[in-house]
């Protein structure tokens, strides 16, 4: 019988997370059924999504969401044999018993000089996320130009990247001067710390006089607020994340753009990565290609120890990581 490690979510976070809302706990697991698979992790993702859907998705008590990287150490199921590589939306926990509806095999020609850990990262979720903000929603044309904050993030690098493949002008907003640099190495053809900036609009301003076609929105609040009043007409905007809401005890208010909006004529749409899952394989396997080609690049930041998930998922929302958070157990 195999001992599981997991966390749990003690009780739901009010404002930003603290160490005594999550609790580890051991789970006696019985031996895999027909049809059932035994996962070991191998790498654990921490993510922003994490915070506002434990809110919609969790009860206190229950094991902490997300995505890992394991391996398959037992196996009653012919699609998933020992030794293979999964990923499984089975959340914080070092083994796992799953009838393989939760679990998806890695591609089988992943490369050997790829770490599997990127799975999590460009050639996963995170990479999905950017390429269809940009292709489904905004439907983004070369020679336009666009706007990426949190940029130098998981989805935000990976977004202005993408966008330099498709021949666009690329403009990110990050919160240090070392990602400011990261973003300059990647790339993009104009990048700014906006914690440092004296006025974010005339930042923007400055580092695009024209305007914005499109704008990939991770961050929400002032920011946004800011930035729409910078696009062009007949401007797109992808609503991925609001990390600078997540922690809000008290809900943000205005200023309000819709006049703007209106006048413009803009397309704002938010999105889940999911919507277009049926084009994960070809999705993926075109970056991976991406990536070979040395026209992907990606950072990670790497947390060793399973002990350490709450610690490495509190940094992430710090903004302590450049590029993709990821956990090694």
């Amino acid at each position: 019988m195999v001992q599981a490690k997991t966390w749990i979510l003690k009780q739901h976070f009010e404002g930003f997370p603290k160490d005594t809302d999550f609790e580890l706990k051991l789970e006696q697991l019985s031996e895999p059924r027909d049809g059932e698979v035994l996962l070991e992790a191998v790498f654990l993702s921490v993510d922003p999504y994490m915070r506002p859907f434990s809110r919609v998705r969790m009860q206190a008590g229950d094991v902490m969401i997300g995505t890992q990287v394991a391996k398959v150490i037992q196996s009653n199921n012919p699609s998933f044999p020992v030794g293979c590589h999964v990923v499984s939306r089975c959340g914080w926990r070092t083994h796992t018993v799953s009838d393989g509806s939760d679990i998806t095999k890695i591609l089988d020609d992943w490369p050997q000089d790829v770490s599997l850990s990127h799975a999590l990262g460009a050639i996963g979720m995170p990479g999905l996320t950017a390429l269809y903000g940009l292709e489904e929603v905004c439907a983004i044309k070369p020679g336009e130009t666009l706007l990426v904050n949190a940029a130098a993030g998981a989805v935000g690098s990976v977004a202005g990247q993408i966008a330099k493949l498709k021949g666009c002008k690329v403009v990110g907003s990050a919160g240090s001067d070392d990602k400011v640099a990261y973003l300059k190495e990647l790339g993009f053809d104009q990048a700014f710390n906006y914690k440092t900036v004296p006025s974010l609009e005339e930042a923007l301003k400055n580092a695009s006089p024209e305007g914005y076609d499109c704008y990939f929105e991770n961050v929400g609040g002032p920011f946004s607020s800011v930035a729409i009043l910078q696009m062009k007409a007949f401007g797109r905007i992808a609503v991925c994340g609001g990390i600078s809401l997540y922690n809000d005890t008290t809900p943000q208010t205005g200023p309000y753009p819709h006049l703007q909006m209106i006048f413009k004529q803009l397309k704002m749409e938010g999105f889940l990565v999911g919507r277009w899952e049926h084009k994960n394989d070809e999705s993926l396997k075109r970056m991976l290609t991406w990536m070979q080609e040395g026209n992907l690049k990606c950072k990670e930041h790497v947390t060793v120890g399973f002990e350490n998930m709450p610690a490495a998922f509190m940094g992430m929302l710090r903004g302590e990581n450049i590029g993709k958070a990821i956990v090694k157990v």
